[in-house]
């Protein structure tokens, strides 16, 4: 059997999970991380993608668009700017989060511009990787 650790996830809106977990899969802003129990004290920020929280009654996925996550040896916590239990995406919130990021892109100044271009690229990627149109 595999050692636990405690994982949280909140985002402004709501607490999405309290539970104990083997392992959680981060979309951290410098590639995917998997945290487990032991693991060394790290914070780290998100990009947008998928949040798997594996235990031992299963798994449980979540879609996050960003945020910091900070993990020690018994704890991980994953504080999220938007985040949804994968249940929850729809094509209306799709279109709602990509207009918005087209939007900040658009008035971003250009020291900005490849951020923006690229948290913009991010969503396109795990929507069309969920199943949703893109072309709005």
């Amino acid at each position: 059997m595999m050692a636990t650790v405690q994982f949280d996830l909140v985002s402004p809106e709501r607490k999405l999970a309290s539970l104990t977990v083997e392992q959680v899969q981060i979309p951290g802003s410098e590639g995917r991380l998997t945290a487990m129990a032991g693991h060394e004290p790290t914070i780290l920020t998100l990009r947008p993608g998928r949040l798997i929280a594996i235990g031992p009654e299963g798994e449980l996925e979540f879609i996050v668009t960003g945020g910091f996550a900070e993990l020690s040896p018994e704890h991980i916590s994953v504080l999220a700017e938007v985040a949804l239990p994968r249940g929850e995406m729809s094509q209306e919130i799709v279109n709602e989060m990509i207009t918005q990021a087209r939007a900040e892109h658009n008035k971003a100044t250009q020291e900005e511009q490849a951020e923006t271009h690229s948290f913009l690229a991010d969503l396109v990627h795990i929507a069309e990787d969920l199943g949703f149109h893109t072309n709005l």
